[in-house]
């Protein structure tokens, strides 16, 4: 067994440079094989068991929506969003040059949640206006304030750990990088996109 120690920069792309120098120096015959263990097998463990909690999330907000809203376009409609929320937290990882790992992974799973419980909001005042043509848009400037204080506020609680401000913060970074891109993402989401989404799924849900 072959050991070693990181220093200074992160697993993934250790363990990335190491594959590729073995595939390109063919140190090792290609009838030998090896495997990577340790952390890094812990890791790849990990993040299996991850994509696992994400997908079953995804799949209870789904039944969540289906529930409260008794519409499988207005549910799906609504899922879209932190969907495209997962997708914005990959933006802002590249972004940064943050490592995609478990503890960014961990913050993904969050802001599902998280971006789900605004689009309710938003979508609870929308139904709580009297029937008009520009529901979708008063319901907008009526929860604007609230849903970019809320979105801000936890962005500024989180912003220390972002910045790896204090003893042990650079852990819990990608955390907070990962659910900051999801929380940045989600006002155009709720404000812009969802409700362009519900008159695409649910026209005579907008116009009642």
């Amino acid at each position: 067994a072959v050991t070693a120690r990181i220093s200074g920069r992160d697993l993934g792309s250790t363990v990335r440079e190491v594959k590729r120098k073995l595939a390109s120096s063919r140190v090792i015959p290609n009838n030998v094989l090896y495997t990577f263990g340790g952390l890094y097998e812990q890791q790849q463990i990990a993040f299996r068991g991850l994509t696992i909690i994400l997908i079953a999330a995804i799949v209870l907000v789904f039944l969540l929506l289906l529930f409260l809203y008794e519409s499988f376009r207005v549910a799906f409609a609504m899922l879209l969003v932190p969907v495209f929320a997962v997708a914005g937290v990959f933006i802002g990882l590249w972004a940064t040059g943050t490592e995609f790992n478990i503890t960014s992974r961990m913050g993904m799973t969050m802001v599902v949640g998280i971006v789900t419980e605004i689009a309710i909001f938003y979508y609870s005042e929308f139904r709580s206006l009297p029937a008009s043509e520009d529901r979708l848009i008063l319901a907008g400037i009526n929860r604007m304030r609230a849903i970019s204080m809320t979105a801000f506020a936890a962005i500024l609680a989180l912003m220390p750990l972002a910045l790896a401000i204090g003893r042990g913060a650079a852990m819990q970074q990608p955390l907070a990088i990962a659910i900051i891109s999801g929380l940045i993402f989600s006002l155009p989401l709720v404000l812009i996109i969802l409700p362009a989404l519900l008159v695409i799924f649910e026209p005579k849900v907008t116009t009642q």
